[in-house]
């Protein structure tokens, strides 16, 4: 199915700011290069550019990149500008990323590690 990311294994964002004229080749070199990670894994890879109201994510369907582009009419990504580097999300982070939220809910529960609890 035609871009459909439910099956990625891995959510990564690229922080910083990406020139968002980059295309498919441009963003897949900046992920193997920048981020030494695998373009072609089973993976979302999200890009924004200085204005944070449009984002770009890449993923490697098999036989092909998919691109996707979303903009916001209203408002503007909480996007993570202070480090050049790649951050993993969880899906729920990611959902609240396309809905306009911070990736870091403070009133939500955080998830704890077994060994930290006893």
């Amino acid at each position: 199915m035609l871009g459909d990311i439910s099956r990625a294994e891995h959510i990564y964002l690229a922080c910083g700011y990406t020139d968002m004229r980059k295309s498919i080749a441009g963003l897949a070199a900046t992920v193997q290069q920048n981020f030494k990670l695998d373009p072609l894994s089973n993976s979302l890879f999200l890009f924004c550019g200085r204005k944070c109201n449009r984002i770009k994510v890449l993923y490697w369907e098999g036989d092909g990149f998919v691109l996707l582009y979303k903009r916001l009419e209203n408002g503007s990504f909480q996007w993570p500008r202070t480090q050049e580097e790649v951050l993993r999300l969880s899906p729920q982070e990611f959902r609240w990323l396309l809905e306009g939220l911070s990736i870091k809910q403070p009133k939500a529960v955080q998830k704890v590690n077994p060994k930290q609890v006893l």
